[in-house]
């Protein structure tokens, strides 16, 4: 009989739980997120000028503008 009650409370307790990243409770990723958006803020302030960025910076910037970007039209 406890069996049973236990089960059923630890899967109500397991059910509710987010393992969602996005989610307000993680706040460790969302601090690192912030970060890197600021990041991301200042080289894309410079993405008029590739030349000027380090290394590091375009490389930042290839894999944001990938992330954001359909594929090309190999059309045009």
């Amino acid at each position: 009989m406890i069996k049973k009650y236990f089960f059923l409370i630890l899967f109500i307790l397991l059910s509710n739980c987010s393992l969602n990243s996005d989610s307000k409770y993680w706040t460790e990723n969302s601090i690192e997120d912030i970060r890197n958006q600021e990041i991301i803020e200042k080289i894309k302030l410079k993405a008029n000028d590739i030349t000027s960025m380090t290394i590091e910076e375009y490389e930042i910037y290839l894999e944001e503008y990938t992330k954001n970007s359909d594929y090309p039209d190999i059309n045009k």
